[in-house]
């Protein structure tokens, strides 16, 4: 039964109440404090203080102070008026509990509207962000699209100065070309003449061959330079190659021997994204580590060692949806399954267990040896004292030293026994 706390003093103004209640030594936190606009409950067990005040308040705005060993209400009136008494007189029992179901719904509704309302004001909050973010984002890629457009600028201006420089150079080495060859070719008509003056005999024939051939040489030298410099090509023009590579997921080259495991790969990475997307909408709510299987199967684990096996369940089954491929959380659900007598569910997690436990290897010898005694026992609470056994011998052949396992085993051997001899 609880203790009531009728000793409490008030005074009043016209617009609020001023509320002092003693805790006798109790301890008491915002948690204890109930109040809406009628109605006023503390609750420190074992003590109670629960009152039905004169006239509505704004619970709202009112506050509570704990301190000294007492809780100072300040209350504050709806209404400015004077109160006859702090509670309302001539309340029967039927009128207190209208009041107080009254109270506690609209406190519901309150609570739903405040989660409503802050739900709206994170997803507001989470757009802003990412509205801002967007923009940031945009205005990084256009400045660095204007850097990119004024160094292309830049670069095109020096290509051309460089041309204009090439064909300047260019007519520059024509026109000094030209002014060599002129210059050769004066000395060469001199000379010229000067051997036509000397050789003018009687012998026409040797003359005329005397001349062929000096100016067969002559003529050859001058045109072949004139042939040479008009033959020069132009500078090349640059440009810019693209080169497109085949997009992939891998950092690493591809292989012709690694396209089944990296195909695979992909795969598996695929199908656990459909997964978790399937059950986005249920998970979405759920913090970060509570995404994770690992804290959700060490959760589950504090929860067995507590007997809070239906939470321990609870928290396996989240975990399972989120990874499936994880032996040890099929396990320890067999073990919550086997406490709340749910005997063919510990069959089916065990046998999921030992699917899972493959190849069979030094590692999971332990697990694999708890899964077949979890799913003999469940066998044996079932009766099935036969398939019982086999999961008892096979944990034996794992673990031949485990004296309690044998011992278990034999038991049940002597049951099959006295079951075929009574029957």
């Amino acid at each position: 039964m609880p203790v009531w706390l009728r000793e409490h003093s008030w005074r009043q103004s016209l617009t609020a109440v001023y509320l002092s209640l003693p805790l006798r030594g109790a301890r008491a936190t915002a948690a204890n404090i109930f109040c809406s606009e009628q109605y006023l409950k503390v609750s420190i067990p074992p003590f109670l203080f629960e009152a039905i005040l004169y006239a509505p308040i704004d619970d709202k705005n009112s506050t509570a102070k704990i301190g000294n060993g007492n809780i100072f209400f300040t209350l504050y009136k709806k209404e400015p008026a004077m109160w006859d008494s702090l509670t309302l007189a001539n309340a029967d029992k039927e009128k207190l509990q209208h009041l107080r179901e009254n109270a506690v719904l609209e406190a519901q509704e309150k609570a739903k509207e405040e989660t409503k309302a802050k739900k709206i004001t994170k997803q507001e909050n989470k757009k802003y962000a990412l509205e801002a973010t967007m923009k940031l984002e945009e205005a990084e890629r256009k400045r660095i699209e204007d850097l990119k457009e004024k160094e292309r600028q830049e670069v095109t201006k020096e290509l051309e100065l460089w041309k204009n420089q090439q064909k300047d150079g260019d007519k520059y080495k024509s026109i000094q070309a030209k002014e060599e060859l002129h210059q050769e070719k004066e000395p060469l008509k001199e000379r010229k003449n000067e051997k036509l003056n000397k050789t003018r005999i009687p012998n026409e024939g040797s003359s005329k061959t005397r001349l062929k051939s000096t100016r067969g040489r002559g003529s050859c030298s001058i045109f072949s330079q004139d042939l040479r410099e008009e033959q020069l090509p132009a500078p090349r023009a640059a440009a810019t190659i693209k080169v497109n590579f085949t997009p992939r997921v891998f950092p690493t080259a591809l292989r012709e021997s690694r396209v089944a495991e990296e195909e695979e790969w992909l795969h598996k990475q695929a199908e656990a994204r459909r997964i978790i997307n399937s059950d986005l909408s249920e998970l979405e709510d759920l913090k970060e580590e509570e995404k994770n299987p690992d804290w959700l199967k060490d959760k589950g684990n504090k929860m067995f060692a507590m007997g809070d096996y239906l939470g321990a369940v609870n928290a396996y089954n989240l975990a399972v949806r989120l990874n499936n491929k994880l032996p040890l959380l099929y396990l320890n659900r067999a073990a919550c399954h086997l406490k709340l007598r749910n005997l063919h569910k510990a069959i089916e997690d065990s046998s999921k267990a030992l699917e899972l436990l493959t190849p069979p290897v030094p590692d999971n010898e332990s697990a694999r040896v708890k899964a077949h005694v979890r799913r003999g026992t469940a066998f044996c609470q079932l009766e099935l004292y036969t398939e019982g056994l086999q999961d008892y011998e096979a944990a034996l052949k794992i673990d031949p030293k485990n004296k309690i396992i044998e011992k278990d085993a034999e038991k049940i051997r002597q049951l099959i026994q006295g079951t075929m001899q009574s029957s």
